[in-house]
């Protein structure tokens, strides 16, 4: 979601954590350690609200009234090799794919988008209530996020709710869930204002583990611009994070 404008540097990744999971002060819920593999260039003024890995490419939504885009992203570069605005009306919001198409979630406006994957033509629109934030899909459900603890699950065709469920730790339910992904059977979710994603068994909405990724900009961090980006590549299975004009994005290797 929105948050202040601030453009700031990131080091050289290194290697952080050790290949134990650790139990945070707050919760019995384990914090997971991660090792960072490799770094990409991102460029700093894309403010990151969507992000998927498909085809060897990174496809990735970004913000703001009339900054709002679709892009396509050579990973290796950082290169946008196709761009997409999204009408100055709009503040862009999540992304994911289904069946040889993208949709993409806009704020406040109460609408999504459908692309062509292959050339980003548009292709038709739908509607649902409350605000956009996060999308993501598994074999069979799109999975939404709106601002709040709720992940709604839709029908991909159709894009109507089919049911959602609250998602808690032990016991509190966790607001402001944002960017997700759907990483080998589970939910990876941004938490809006933090940068920590929180790993949902999404039957139940439970979280089963949190992973914290301050450390990877906190020496450098200016402002609100937090961690949200998270593409999973199946095929490889590589997992990568970004944030909000972040001007690095990492591939992670999550120790469970």
């Amino acid at each position: 979601m929105r948050a202040t404008i601030a453009v700031w540097c990131v080091c050289t990744a290194m290697l952080i954590g050790a290949p134990q999971a650790t139990k945070d002060t707050k919760t019995t819920t384990p914090v997971l350690d991660y090792d960072v593999v490799k770094t990409y260039a991102h460029d700093p003024k894309a403010f990151t609200q969507g992000l998927i890995f498909r085809n060897g490419f990174l496809y990735e939504s970004t913000g703001l009234k009339g900054q709002s885009s679709l892009r396509k992203v050579r990973l290796e570069t950082g290169e946008v090799v196709d761009h997409r605005a999204v009408d100055k009306q709009y503040f862009a919001e999540g992304l994911t794919d289904w069946g040889g198409k993208l949709l993409q979630l806009t704020w406040e406006t109460n609408i999504g988008f459908v692309y062509d994957l292959a050339s980003f033509a548009p292709l038709s629109t739908f509607t649902y209530t409350g605000e956009g934030w996060g999308l993501t899909h598994d074999d069979a459900q799109l999975i939404m996020s709106d601002g709040t603890s709720a992940l709604r699950f839709l029908d991909p065709n159709t894009q109507r709710e089919i049911r959602r469920v609250t998602v808690k730790d032990d016991g509190k339910a966790i607001e402001r869930l944002n960017e997700l992904e759907f990483v080998k059977g589970e939910v990876f979710a941004n938490v809006w204002l933090t940068d920590r994603i929180a790993i949902i068994a999404p039957s139940t909405g439970k979280v089963t583990a949190w992973l914290d990724l301050a450390r990877l900009h906190a020496p450098l961090r200016q402002g609100d611009d937090v961690l949200n980006g998270i593409a999973y590549d199946a095929g490889g299975n590589r997992l990568f994070v970004t944030g909000k004009l972040w001007s690095r994005l990492y591939e992670i290797r999550v120790h469970r």
